[in-house]
């Protein structure tokens, strides 16, 4: 696991422990198991002041549109990570894997409720500043003499 957490690939990993590539993958999903058991017994009860909420897109195999039937059958397609974080304290209180319908919505919203204490501030959607101008700059070329 050290390897791993240092940043190491699955395959780099397996070369420098001499196990196989099923034995690190299987530690891999135990441990990633264990700690969403952590997570969901211990981060409860929590005071938070703003709650961010985020979704991430991911592919897996391939784009939705370019998914066949079979391959979607075993989990192909796009998938949405769904997260929430304590703006203060950068912990992050609920997460979910799974699709983007309004179903999906509810169950994370849900999720983040029964985790938090008291109201909270919901931080608005991040909008990108609007650019009011540009500039050209001209630039020396240096010779190489």
């Amino acid at each position: 696991m050290a390897a791993l957490v240092e940043g190491n690939s699955i395959r780099s990993t397996v070369r420098m422990t001499g196990v196989s590539k099923n034995a690190v993958i299987n530690l891999l999903l135990d441990l990633a198991d264990a700690c969403a058991e952590y997570h969901d017994q211990h981060v409860r009860g929590l005071r938070v002041h703003r709650l961010e909420c985020d979704e991430i897109w991911q592919l897996v195999g391939a784009k939705a549109r370019n998914v066949k039937p079979e391959q979607e059958a075993v989990g192909w397609g796009d998938v949405w990570t769904w997260r929430a974080i304590d703006a203060d304290a950068k912990l992050c209180v609920s997460y979910l894997v799974g699709g983007r319908s309004a179903d999906w919505v509810h169950d994370f919203m849900q999720d983040c409720v029964s985790r938090i204490r008291g109201r909270i501030q919901h931080e608005t959607r991040y909008s990108p500043a609007t650019c009011i101008g540009t500039e050209m700059k001209s630039r020396e070329r240096r010779s190489r003499s």
